[in-house]
């Protein structure tokens, strides 16, 4: 039997499988390595966090992206936007180095079984282990609006399914959203041919302002700090107190993760949007109707009144909703039965990211409403890689020592189910 099996295999599984092995811990890790950024983000995109702070977590702090770039003969500099594919290519180098060995298959079942867990895998295999750390990124929890979910894929799409865009070139496509998935995504479809538009609730687009420099005056660096999450000191508490944003009420902490991070366009893509996307602004979709050249869009504006809109192809850039229902891999016995944040539908962690649920662990944009929004970036898995391990040691321990069945995994009562 295994101590623990971790369930996916990007910045997130990495960095805590790295942990792992360094503590001893009989370890299984199962997931294609990076497969969401290597599939399903589109071929040219950026990230917006500044190298420094995408970094995967190892201990001792081995394996950064900087050792990963020296070693390539690359450069990653601070105000400078990183490549998807550098980052892609440097989480597998991380993977090969500090992670003894990860299975590439899919995890189609986890169920408990006694005191542990049995996972099953499309090979068939199943997989005794006494702790499951589920680290499944984004894809299982995409969100699209309810008016596009009748239309079939030719017609509608959301911005995780496109890996190449150039496909749509001479089409005329509308992209739903305000955020860099949805501005990004909308300036490389027309780089590649496409005639874009955006069409967003929102009544005006935001930008991020240029990275101020590392090196500036102490009394400039105190007002306008730095931080993994961008300057400011809402962005800076929330990057490194993510223990502290878990001991507020449970309401307040389901606030910050929805709005601390208001959607906004990366500074460097401004330039590359504005003069080639024609933007709708104050607009959502009320309904969607199959033509036989594309997609009737019914408009309602913000303060009234309605219009129609053709399109060839709906690109929903509408995020991602954390949402325990849609993890179909876990049982539903402890799906059900877990408890959440508030009248949110994600699991309540205890300080080792535990849920109540004995030895099921959660990691990445599931625990946002439990840490803040620093566990929605790559930036916020050298937090949870650390604390995981030790609350899955703390886990084993407990349970190699116990001769009853573990006590419910909280070290505080939630404020609601």
């Amino acid at each position: 039997m295994y101590d623990l099996v971790v369930v996916g295999a990007g910045p997130y599984g990495l960095s805590i499988a790295a942990h792992a092995a360094a503590a001893g811990l009989r370890l299984r890790v199962l997931g294609r390595p990076m497969a969401s950024w290597r599939d399903h983000m589109p071929d040219g995109m950026f990230l917006t966090s500044e190298p420094w702070a995408s970094d995967l977590c190892a201990p001792e702090g081995a394996h950064t992206l900087a050792d990963y770039c020296a070693a390539h003969d690359l450069t990653a500099e601070h105000g400078v936007p990183l490549p998807l594919d550098t980052f892609t290519a440097y989480g597998r180098w991380f993977g090969e180095r500090a992670v003894p060995q990860v299975d590439e298959v899919t995890v189609t079942a986890v169920r408990p079984d006694g005191d542990g867990f049995h996972v099953e895998t499309d090979t068939g295999e199943q997989i005794a282990t006494r702790t499951v750390a589920l680290a499944v990124g984004v894809l299982p929890f995409v969100n699209r609006p309810w008016p596009l979910l009748e239309l079939p894929p030719d017609l509608a799409s959301h911005s995780s399914d496109h890996r190449d865009l150039r496909h749509f070139a001479d089409r005329d496509v509308t992209v739903i959203g305000s955020g860099q998935s949805a501005l990004e995504t909308a300036a490389l479809l027309a780089e590649q041919g496409a005639r874009p538009r955006i069409v967003a609730r929102a009544d005006r687009l935001r930008w991020q302002a240029p990275p101020q420099p590392l090196d500036r005056g102490r009394l400039r660096a105190l007002r306008d700090p730095h931080s993994a999450l961008g300057t400011g000191w809402p962005n800076r508490v929330w990057s490194q107190m993510p223990w502290a944003v878990r001991r507020l009420p449970s309401a307040t902490r389901l606030r910050i993760a929805e709005h601390a991070c208001a959607p906004a366009g990366a500074w460097w893509l401004r330039e590359r949007f504005e003069p080639v996307v024609p933007v709708l602004l104050n607009h959502r979709v009320r309904a969607a109707a199959a033509r036989d050249d594309g997609v009737r869009l019914h408009l309602t504006h913000t303060e009234g009144g309605t219009e129609t809109l053709d399109t060839h192809h709906v690109v929903a850039a509408t995020g991602f909703t954390p949402d325990l229902g849609r993890l179909r891999l876990l049982a539903p016995q402890v799906r059900t039965t877990l408890w959440t944040v508030g009248g949110s539908r994600a699991p309540e962690l205890n300080s080792g990211f535990e849920s109540t649920w004995p030895g099921l662990f959660f990691a990445g944009l599931l625990t946002a409403p439990s840490f803040g929004p620093s566990m929605r970036f790559v930036h916020g898995a050298a937090f949870t890689a650390t604390r995981l391990v030790r609350g899955v040691q703390r886990r084993l321990g407990e349970r190699r020592g116990a001769a009853t069945i573990p006590r419910p995994a909280r070290d505080s009562e939630p404020a609601a189910r």
